[in-house]
């Protein structure tokens, strides 16, 4: 295990990569799909150009033209969109090695879910990024990527069935940050794999004098698509640490579904949008579903709590099982600093924070991290009845 101050600025820098990296990613795909969807055919024809389009940004006008394929020569400066999808899909392999597979006790595994040896957990969770990737580009190269409907249909129970079987092995932010981490690996494999091979072989036969393949332009254009259309749903993930009433729902894996749903329906509203292609009901819909979530997780009290619970008893709970790392000098071992600079050792922090304890440790379970200090169920049934009791009750 790395010195943890060393492990925290190591993990700072790189997430700071990961996410300068996956703005800039994400911001081309975006872009170019909304290039894609409003190029429309030029006033006077031009030999060769399929669309055209007029803008003006920071003080300046462009225009840019789409080829039918490809020009008849090449320019002296041509630019490639790669190491964007690069540099987000290898910094975000690191994160995983130094938060997640490093300290696998901590973050990766939940001895509550399985019984797993570090190793195998490690193995489990990069054999699952591997095998997605061979599935979703098997699934690509049959007749089901001609009708984007069933296609979208399939992939997202397939992925739903990958986050029920990972919330089943790993602990909920493992599982979660891996179905994330599974997409931007389908996402990076596709500029990799199909996008980059196709636009270099258009690209050679140009320099060769001979006419490029159009099928390879097309069939680029649909895994860049397919990006397009992962973004929103691999951004959630990315963020989904900080929601513990998503990961930490008894039904999370389905909570994750919903929000791919959401995002894959908000971004196709745009998509038609780009196209001139209005449709009323699809960003509606998408934020029903958000709401319809947020019901369904709302948290239930338990209709009776316990026999009454002394106040020395909630806050001897909190000593031994949350302060060992939210204290000033955490005793936990692999922590130098309470995590998030949360400190709960006197009554006034603990009352403060009343609330995101009884989220975190009571409702989604999710603290103490990777139940390091082993608060048991009955722990946690009494801090419950605890905090209502005297903290958050009025």
């Amino acid at each position: 295990m790395l010195d943890p101050h060393v492990a925290e600025w190591l993990d700072l820098a790189i997430r700071w990569l990961h996410v300068i990296a996956g703005i800039a990613w994400i911001g081309t795909s975006f872009y170019f799909v909304w290039l894609n969807n409003r190029v429309r055919p030029p006033a006077e024809a031009i030999d060769g150009v399929a669309g055209e389009l007029w803008a003006v940004h920071g003080g300046g006008f462009y225009r840019v033209s789409k080829y039918d394929v490809a020009p008849e020569r090449l320019p002296d400066t041509l630019h490639w969109f790669k190491w964007e999808a690069y540099t987000t899909w290898i910094s975000g392999a690191a994160l995983l090695v130094i938060v997640y597979y490093l300290d696998a006790r901590a973050f990766l595994i939940d001895p509550a879910r399985a019984e797993l040896a570090p190793g195998w957990a490690v193995v489990i969770a990069v054999g699952t990024l591997l095998a997605g990737w061979l599935v979703y580009d098997g699934l690509c190269r049959t007749p089901l990527l001609g009708r984007p409907g069933w296609f979208a249909a399939v992939g997202l129970v397939a992925i739903t069935l990958v986050a029920f079987a990972l919330t089943r092995l790993f602990s909920p932010r493992g599982a979660y940050i891996h179905v994330g981490a599974l997409i931007g690996t389908l996402m990076a494999g596709n500029v990799f794999r199909v996008i980059i091979p196709a636009q270099r072989l258009m690209v050679e036969a140009l320099a060769a004098g001979e006419e490029p393949d159009p099928r390879q332009g097309r069939h680029a254009a649909l895994r860049s698509l397919h990006n397009n259309y992962l973004t929103l749903p691999v951004v959630f993930v990315m963020i989904s640490n900080h929601f513990p009433t998503t990961y930490g729902h008894p039904a999370n894996w389905a909570i994750l579904a919903g929000l791919f749903l959401v995002g894959g329906l908000t971004r196709h509203w745009f998509n038609l949008r780009g196209q001139g292609r209005r449709n009323g009901w699809i960003l509606p819909a998408a934020a029903a579903g958000m709401l319809a979530l947020a019901l369904v997780s709302f948290p239930r009290r338990p209709e009776a709590d316990p026999a009454p619970v002394a106040f020395e008893e909630g806050l001897a709970i909190i000593h031994d099982r949350c302060a060992p790392c939210h204290a000033a000098a955490p005793t936990q071992p692999g922590f130098s600093v309470p995590p998030k600079g949360i400190v709960l050792e006197e009554e006034d922090q603990i009352r403060a924070l009343a609330h995101q304890i009884y989220q975190q440790a009571v409702v989604t379970e999710t603290m103490p991290l990777g139940n390091l200090t082993g608060m048991t169920d009955a722990e946690r049934e009494t801090l419950g009845a605890w905090l209502r009791r005297y903290l958050l009750d009025p």
